[in-house]
Order: C-alpha cells, then structure tokens, then sequence
C-alpha cells in the first residue's frame, strides 16, 4: 500500500504544479473514494466517468482513486444494505454473500429483481452516510491542499 501511496501522492503533487486548482483535485478524489463505494456493483467506473466530465476532473485521478478504493466497496456492500434495512425498518438481508454469488450466477436477471429492494436501500444509505462522509472529507482535504500549492 505504501507503493500506491507514494504513487498517488506524487501524481497529487503533479497535478497540483501543472496548475488544477486543490478544489478541482479534492473534488476527484473524494468523488473517486464515494463513487468507489457505492453499493452497486458494476456502476462506479461509469458514475466516475460522468463525475469527471460534468464537473471537469481530472479523469485518470478519479479513476485511479475509484479502483484504489475497489475493495472498500466489496467490504462497505452488506454494511450499506444493512443500515438501509435499518433506516427502512426492513429485517435483515437473508442472503449471504455465497448465496447471493449463486442467485446471480443462475440468472442475473432474477438476482437483480430478488435483490432490488435491499439494493435501493443501501443506495439509500450510502447517499445519507456519503454526503455527510464526502462533505466533510473534501473540507478537510482542501486545506491541506491548497497549502501544497507550490508558491509562484
């Protein structure tokens, strides 16, 4: 990890000396690490993507970040359905990961609709907890970056 680290520090650090603003990089990577965890398998790269070229980021860092943080989103899945079953008064998910591994595998389609409602909710979820999550990230982010800026 200490390898990714330094990688992703100095490509920051690039970043930041070619001139994109600290807001512009503190906005790709918690974007990246939000959109990295979001409870549904298969739609970050592409939500990455829209991210970075709606609000003009820098598309290799969001993309770098998202897949840096693709095991969170594997670990954050059942947790974020959970407190959406929680928040929605629902009782638990009744499938483990084994289970829903072979729902898929027999058709994805009917895994799709078996599992929509626990899906929605931890959308659900990870939207309260991410908001808060990502606010808070970027003020403290920006801070650190604004004084990394190299003086002109």
């Amino acid at each position: 990890m200490s390898l990714a680290d330094n990688r992703l520090t100095r490509l920051i650090l690039g970043l930041l000396r070619q001139g994109i603003t600290p807001h512009k990089i503190a906005l790709a990577l918690v974007l990246g690490v939000l959109l990295g965890v979001i409870p549904l398998i298969g739609a970050s790269t592409t939500l990455c993507a829209l991210a970075a070229l709606a609000l003009g980021l820098n598309l290799p860092l969001i993309q770098l970040v998202n897949y840096l943080v693709y095991p969170l989103q594997i670990l954050l899945l059942i947790p974020f359905v959970q407190a959406g079953q929680w928040l929605f008064r629902q009782p638990p998910l009744p499938f483990s990961l084994t289970q829903i591994k072979t729902m898929m595998e027999a058709g994805l389609w009917k895994a799709i609709v078996d599992l929509w409602d626990y899906a929605m909710h931890g959308l659900i979820a990870w939207l309260l907890i991410g908001s808060l999550a990502g606010l808070l990230s970027y003020v403290s982010l920006l801070p650190i970056l604004k004084r990394a800026v190299p003086a002109r």
